[in-house]
Parts: C-alpha cells; structure tokens; sequence
C-alpha cells in the first residue's frame, strides 16, 4: 500500500491560521477529503496520514471525524498537552480511537527551551506504554535542542518532519548535516520525506536542488527509516502535488523495488501500526 504519511485538512479560519501569511493566499480557504481524495487516487497514493494543524483537542476531534468518514485517512496525528497533569487518563481515553496513532506540537514555534522542560519530556515519554508515536516539527536550527530531548527519549518512536526543514533556498547545510548524522543514531528515530519544495525557492526551484539533503537523509536513516510525506496543501506554495511527488519519485527511482516500497508505504504502515 503506498501511503502519503503527512497531509493536513482545515476549515480555513483568519484568526486561528494566523500562520497563513499574505504571501500564502493559495491557503486561505478549506482544505478536506473531496479536494484530496482524487489527487491520490490519480497518484496511485492507496491513503494518507492527517496530521494535526492547529493546537487544540478540538482539532485532533476534528480529525478523527473526517478519518471515520473517509477510508484513505488511514490514521490521525493529533495534538494534546503532554505537560497537562492527567496525561495519562487522557491517553487511556485516547488509545481506544481506533484512527489516532500519534501526537504533535508546533515544536518550530516554541521558545528556546521549550522541549527541554522536565514536564515535557516525562509526558512524551508516557506515549509509548499508549501505543502512540509522536511527530517533531522542528527548524534545522532547533536541531541540537532536538538531539539533547531524543537522548532522553529512546523508548519513544519518534519521525523528524519535513527533514527538521534545511535551508534549501540557501543551500547551505553543514550544521544540518551534523546535526542529522546524530539524530539518525537514534533507531526509534525516523524521517520524512516532507516539506522539502517549500524551504526552497518556491518560483524557481529544480529537482536536483533537493538530491544534497536526501542523501544525507538516506546516509543517516536508510531506506527503512524514510517515509514519504506531501504536506499537502501547504506544499501548493510551491509546486502542484505531482511535482513534489515527483521530487521523490526521481531520487529513490535508483532504489531497489523493495526499498521503494518501504519509503512509499511500508515504513509509514510499521511506524504509525496502520495495519
């Protein structure tokens, strides 16, 4: 089965999406199912993985609503507030919704130190006796923070999104490439393939810009530790769903059938149990 691991549907809303700048007008408006279903089926992409955009239990419900009622939202990537003092009650409550697989936080807009908050940590720890994964969203500059939390978090599956966003649009990766390397050390660390066209130039990137960072990325993880992720709608930003697709189709096409497979559905179906 190949599988999209990380897409997000939203109810536009100018307050809440705050994020959604002028620059990204193409965002302001709703993103659900019907607008996603038949671009993977033209894909050939068999389901998808919707990851949580906004930061309340609301939209975690939001989308398990949309997963009960579509078939290839094979799992949800909520949001809950691991340093809330009932975490555990609120996981036991969570763990029996068949389509919720894991958790995020908006980790890229936090505070110097957020994540290394003794709370925090011990809350994330708790995921794994739930069966829940958990999704760091985090900028290439945030890394040796990152590093400092998942030494403290080995028991936690835990996948880097969007590649911890390199500066593509710069070319420049050496401290990211370190970084990486230390990161991949970790085995219950994985990656996606995400969010790559958009830390480009969005109007004149080429594929060959991304080849450098994924293959530090295959280097550090290997093939059974990348998955495949759209990130769409935000990717419309910069490219059509094909032409990120696309980016990747290009570079794994070198790959054995066996390795595609996994970067393409496998792994995403091992990480998030989509069984």
């Amino acid at each position: 089965m190949t599988i999209d691991c990380h897409q997000h549907f939203w109810r536009y809303d100018p307050e809440r999406d705050g994020w959604i700048t002028a620059e990204m007008g193409v965002l302001k408006r709703d993103f659900l199912p019907n607008d996603l279903g038949h671009v993977l089926t033209s894909n050939s992409i068999h389901g998808c993985v919707s990851v949580q955009a906004a930061q309340s239990d609301a939209e975690t419900h939001f989308l398990l609503q949309l997963a009960e009622r579509n078939e290839f939202i094979k799992g949800v990537v909520g949001w809950i507030d691991l340093q809330r003092d009932d975490l555990e009650e609120q996981l036991e409550h969570c763990s029996k919704l068949r389509k919720l697989k894991g958790f995020r936080h908006v980790l890229q807009s936090e505070p110097k130190g957020f994540m290394l908050n003794p709370k925090f940590i011990r809350g994330l720890k708790k995921l794994t006796a739930f069966g829940f994964t958990y999704d760091l969203l985090i900028y290439h500059h945030q890394l040796e923070e990152a590093l400092k939390l998942l030494s403290e978090t080995a028991n936690v599956k835990i996948v880097i999104d969007h590649m911890a966003k390199p500066s593509i649009r710069t070319q420049e990766k050496t401290h990211w490439e370190l970084n990486m390397a230390a990161a991949g050390s970790f085995e219950n660390v994985y990656c996606k393939l995400s969010g790559m066209v958009t830390e480009a130039d969005w109007h004149h990137w080429k594929t060959e810009d991304f080849f450098p960072y994924l293959d530090e990325v295959f280097e550090v993880f290997g093939p059974k530790r990348v998955m495949y992720g759209s990130d769409w709608p935000v990717c419309l930003l910069a490219g059509s769903y094909e032409s990120q697709l696309g980016v990747v189709a290009s570079y794994i096409s070198a790959l054995t059938e066996e390795e595609k497979e996994n970067v393409m559905g496998k792994n995403a179906e091992r990480f998030y149990n989509l069984y």
